[in-house]
């Protein structure tokens, strides 16, 4: 049974970033945050921490990896040890910590725009550098670019963040791709730090593959960091899983200082066993909403602005935009929310390979979705003399 998002009259008294950060005149399509009700499972798990007033530290992390062994099994055939789990307060800090123990001061690290905003900014904070190398469009979609990540390997990567599936593309990697990406970083030496955040909002639960389950290369050099936040919109209680499965994995886990799993919050804990435990039937609801959205978001560019350029994400609830057929110009988000009162992401803060596009979050009432396409389109109705400027 389909999920239905609250209405904006309800939403719009939440004290969440997407709802306090602009004007009650626009609609906040930006951020990744979900319009839909909470799990009444993960509700419940959290009032009753609360009302046994049991919200100190956590004792460890056995719960949720005993949870999180038995959802990947069941949802991807993953078998996880729950002795290879370890947690902290959210997938950011996962990803620096982890960078920190397998990247020395001033190495480097591979990211593949256009991607996650955040990737340009933990490498830095691990005292470490960026190094690009593009995603490749093709005429059948998006794809990691293999032979040149090789090249950056071979001339020193010491890690890459791996988002997979890939935000804001909805991009799932094929379990080929991750094989060769596995093969090339066993070759090399370069650790693979795979963000798999996004992988429970993926449609077809089979097409997701996770990068530690591809072979034995991928668990040699590979740590998989993920959380329930994203797919049970419980961002705000901080708990995120690390997964190492060798020797040389595990023991970067254990060598990180005790704070990094104290970080954890305990509501956030047993907010993610009750969604990966329980939380199944609400899930396969919002992923019925987000494919009626994700199709209803085709129909309505086709009709109303079919210069903009978008390819349904195969994960997520998170939409690609191509407006350079608008003339818009380089930030296409600044004349949506200046001139149509419609907050997106915009496309630059994804790399130099974003100019001229932005990211719609869909996981909305259709409605609500409705509404945003048609101010977009009034904006590129109204008459102008030159291109828009924001």
């Amino acid at each position: 049974m389909k999920i239905v998002a609250e209405p904006l009259s309800v939403l719009r008294s939440r004290t969440s970033y997407k709802w306090q950060t602009y004007p009650a005149d626009v609609l906040p399509l930006f951020v990744a945050e979900m319009d839909y009700p909470l799990a009444e499972p993960v509700q419940q798990a959290i009032i009753a921490r609360v009302l046994a007033s049991d919200t100190g530290y956590i004792a460890g992390p056995e719960p949720v990896a005993q949870a999180f062994a038995g959802y990947a099994g069941r949802t991807w055939g993953w078998q996880v040890d729950p002795g290879d789990i370890r947690t902290t307060t959210d997938v950011s800090v996962a990803i620096v910590e982890c960078l920190r123990q397998t990247v020395p001061v001033d190495g480097s690290v591979v990211i593949t725009p256009p991607v996650y905003p955040p990737f340009y900014e933990l490498p830095p904070e691990a005292e470490a550098t960026v190094v690009e190398v593009p995603l490749l469009l093709t005429g059948t979609g998006w794809r990691l670019d293999l032979p040149a990540l090789e090249r950056a390997f071979a001339r020193g990567a010491d890690a890459m963040l791996l988002c997979n599936p890939h935000n804001p593309l909805g991009l799932v990697h094929s379990a080929e791709t991750l094989r060769a990406l596995a093969d090339l970083s066993a070759k090399y030496g370069v650790a693979v730090i795979s963000d798999e955040i996004h992988a429970p909002l993926t449609y077809d639960s089979e097409a997701f593959t996770p990068y530690l389950s591809v072979s034995e290369a991928a668990r040699e050099f590979g740590i998989c960091v993920t959380a329930a936040s994203k797919a049970w919109n419980i961002a705000g209680t901080k708990c995120a899983v690390m997964v190492g499965s060798s020797d040389r994995t595990r023991l970067q886990l254990d060598s990180m200082p005790e704070e990094v799993s104290a970080r954890t919050s305990i509501l956030g804990l047993h907010a993610s066993v009750a969604a990966y435990d329980d939380g199944g039937p609400w899930l396969a609801g919002v992923l019925d909403s987000l494919a009626t959205n994700r199709e209803l978001l085709a129909e309505l560019l086709s009709a109303h602005l079919p210069e903009v350029i978008y390819r349904p994400p195969a994960a997520g609830y998170l939409a690609w935009l191509d407006f350079r057929g608008l003339g818009w110009g380089g930030d296409p988000a600044a004349i949506a929310l200046e001139q149509g009162q419609v907050a997106l992401e915009p496309g630059l803060k994804f790399g130099r390979h974003g100019t001229g596009f932005a990211r719609l979050n869909f996981a909305c009432s259709p409605e609500v979705l409705t509404e945003a396409v048609t101010r977009l389109a009034a904006v590129q109705a109204r008459p102008a003399v030159g291109p828009l400027e924001p």
